[in-house]
């Protein structure tokens, strides 16, 4: 793929991004407003990190890694009718490992509940329970609406992927807009009618992306026979070694929040509403990267233009540099300034407003070293290398424990959060400076 091509890929991968950002930034504006920075959106922000972790395993992050370079080669080299087949047969086994999770994790649920009322905090732990329970089966709309999303991208269709975020945040803010004619409501059956609407726009999503499939020749139609196909079982292979990684990443993440919960009731809420605005321009720019360059980078390879691949990686840093770094000097000395114009209002006031721009500061000296790791991983797993991106983020998951653990024991109540913040940029900062090093290591000088 051309580099001139890629870079219109990313364009309209972001301009469609972008759309969908302003949406979030609505639907973040309402929700801080109708349900604030309290227990209420901890729990929520807990409950909701459970579905995303089975994203990240299985839908756009491990799987996806390994599925749309093998299934670009086959389409390179045998065609669409045969990659359909390995995409419907990868596909099926995926919404079946997911429906047992699901079943299993309402059974876990049923247990914990059970004890829920002898916890410390009997409220807090049965919102998020209850919480738990309604947004469980997202993990089957959203894993399935990311598979899709890295069928189109391998086939080089971009713009209905790029599309598909937005539609969640159109159920999401059509749910935050009804509870505006209902202000009697508690905080808490509040944020279960948002967790509802969530749900179902997973399954619009899902939909979606099996119809945007279908009209490009791949039906997500179940398969059951191919499950023994020696690119299949590539697949799966590729995606243990990267869902070891993306799984040591969700569990560091999970015990993140768990910290956060022990820093103290509002401070999951808090982070989550933090890196909500950072994921503004890194979701914008660093998504369009990641999302345009693994297939590009995957096709260079199968055509064995391995200096093609180099010139796009080297492009792609560059770009991404201009535009993160002047975002992470605005996010870091406006960060007071942006939390209160967006956030502050009823439910969320001015001492929730310093409690998140002090988080957010420390995330803007993040943004560039997150926005290239978005340039350099892919570069790796196109190579189907998942074990180069699995070493660094081992050695980052330890560094970045250590140092949360450390922010919790000895910073003072109302600068943990900050601690925990801190430590998610400073491990940026460190393993792009190690994926550099691996490199140059494997010859690529950058």
């Amino acid at each position: 793929m051309k580099i001139g091509r890629t870079l219109r890929n990313i364009f309209t991968v972001g301009g469609f991004t972008a759309f969908s950002r302003v949406l979030g930034l609505v639907r973040e504006m309402l929700q801080s407003r109708l349900i604030g920075a309290g227990i209420e959106q901890s729990a929520f922000v807990i409950a909701f990190a459970i579905p995303n972790m089975s994203r990240k395993l299985f839908g756009e992050g491990a799987l996806t890694a390994a599925f749309v370079p093998i299934f670009k080669d086959e389409v390179e080299r045998d065609g669409l009718e045969k990659a359909a087949k390995l995409a419907r047969a990868v596909l099926t086994m995926v919404m079946l490992m997911l429906g047992a999770l699901v079943a299993l994790g309402f059974v876990a649920l049923g247990v914990v509940g059970a004890f829920a009322d002898r916890a410390d905090d009997p409220y807090r732990a049965a919102t998020t329970v209850r919480l738990i329970a309604i947004l469980l089966p997202y993990m089957l709309a959203i894993c399935g609406a990311a598979f899709g999303m890295g069928v189109l991208n391998a086939l080089g269709k971009f713009k209905a992927s790029s599309f598909m975020p937005a539609l969640l945040n159109v159920v999401w803010i059509a749910a935050l807009v009804t509870l505006l004619f209902f202000p009697n409501l508690s905080a808490a059956a509040r944020v279960y009618w948002v967790a509802g609407a969530i749900l179902l726009g997973g399954f619009v999503q899902m939909a979606f992306m099996f119809v945007c499939m279908a009209r490009r020749g791949v039906s997500p139609l179940p398969r059951f026979t191919g499950w023994k196909d020696e690119k299949v079982r590539l697949v799966w292979r590729n995606t243990a070694l990267g869902a070891l990684g993306a799984g040591v990443v969700q569990i560091n993440y999970m015990l993140d929040q768990v910290l956060a919960w022990i820093a103290a009731p509002w401070a999951a809420g808090v982070i989550g509403y933090a890196e909500r605005l950072m994921d503004l321009p890194l979701g914008v720019v660093g998504v369009a990267f990641g999302t345009v360059l693994l297939p590009t980078f995957a096709g260079h390879f199968a055509k064995n233009d391995v200096d093609g691949a180099r010139r796009a990686l080297r492009k792609s840093i560059l770009q991404m540099l201009a535009v993160m770094i002047p975002a992470s000097v605005v996010t870091f000395f406006l960060a007071p300034g942006i939390v209160w114009l967006i956030y502050e209002g009823r439910a969320f006031d001015t001492t929730a407003t310093v409690r998140v721009a002090r988080a957010l500061s420390v995330y803007g000296l993040g943004l560039a070293f997150f926005g290239v790791q978005k340039c350099l991983v892919p570069f790796f797993q196109a190579q189907k290398d998942m074990k180069t991106p699995l070493k660094v983020t081992l050695k980052m998951i330890v560094l970045n424990a250590t140092l949360n653990v450390l922010a919790v024991w000895l910073l003072p109540v109302e600068y943990r959060h900050v601690g925990l913040a801190a430590s998610t940029s400073f491990c940026a900062f460190v393993g792009c400076g190690l994926l550099f090093w691996e490199l140059k290591k494997h010859g690529t000088q950058v």
